[in-house]
């Protein structure tokens, strides 16, 4: 099994910062994508960004010049900033990756970070 769990969500206000992280652990050969997505109120779950192994990256078009998503692959932990965010932008926050246990690929998801824009 694999677990991943995030942090750094919180309040912040319309313009602010906020820095998120996922680490993942368990069963692990190597992880394949990782990456963020969010769910706000009454909304389907969206793609936020996401990175391969390679570094090649991938973002909403919403939140390109202002978030930057990268990852450590010795943590296997991967990283979302979050500049000049926006009050629509409250959301549940999720990390999913896809990770190769060795003998079969799958896809994983955290348990979710509350992030909350403040008008």
């Amino acid at each position: 099994q694999v677990q991943l769990v995030e942090s750094g969500g919180g309040l912040v206000q319309a313009g602010g910062s906020l820095r998120l992280s996922c680490a993942a652990s368990g069963s692990i050969f190597s992880i394949n994508r990782m990456g963020w997505y969010r769910q706000a109120p009454g909304k389907q779950r969206e793609l936020v960004a996401v990175i391969t192994s390679g570094g090649s990256t991938n973002y909403a078009d919403s939140v390109k010049g202002r978030f930057t998503i990268s990852r450590d692959n010795a943590k296997n932990t991967v990283y979302l900033q979050m500049n000049s965010l926006k009050p629509e932008e409250t959301a549940v926050y999720y990390c999913n990756a896809r990770v190769w246990s060795g003998y079969v690929m799958g896809d994983y998801w955290g348990q979710g970070t509350q992030v909350t824009v403040s008008s």
